[in-house]
């Protein structure tokens, strides 16, 4: 399994052993989002950003999708399958997607793919980012729901019925 880390809050006024854990993270800004492999060392990351940052599971077809629509190589340039079939051992993005979600791959292995996913911010909103996500917010583990709000941060920026 693998985890889609979203940082939700900004820069001002973070401890230095967040910021530090942040840029670790490649969480640079609101609204990035990460895929990393469930262990012992992310896991206690994540708990140190807790208050910044909501993860869960993210499964193959959201994967698949967010790489497909925001996933960028080195130069900024969009990605498709011919990238992954020219820069890894994965024949098409939904190889590489189902790969990663079971957890036997990495987005590492890809090479010259940036490792940021830069999304919009989500339709509708937020729920409230000073909040966990069981009381209410969108802070912290949300497990399977990671998938939902990703969806809706990637909706089509000319589709004027997204909302």
């Amino acid at each position: 399994m693998t985890f889609a880390v979203i940082r939700l809050r900004g820069k001002h006024d973070l401890r230095a052993t967040v910021d530090d854990t942040l840029h670790m993270l490649h969480l640079t800004r609101q609204n990035h989002c990460v895929i990393l492999p469930q262990d012992a060392t992310h896991e206690g990351m994540l708990r140190v950003v807790k208050d910044f940052v909501t993860w869960g599971e993210i499964d193959d077809q959201t994967l698949a999708k967010a790489l497909l629509r925001r996933g960028r190589a080195v130069g900024d340039k969009p990605i498709d399958d011919a990238f992954v079939k020219a820069h890894s051992k994965y024949k098409s993005i939904w190889d590489l997607s189902q790969a990663v979600a079971k957890g036997e791959a990495n987005l590492r292995e890809v090479s010259d793919l940036r490792p940021v996913l830069r999304l919009h911010p989500p339709v509708r909103g937020f729920r409230a980012i000073k909040r966990g996500f069981h009381d209410g917010g969108d802070l912290g583990y949300r497990g399977p729901a990671i998938n939902e709000l990703i969806q809706r941060m990637l909706f089509e920026e000319g589709a004027k019925d997204a909302k």
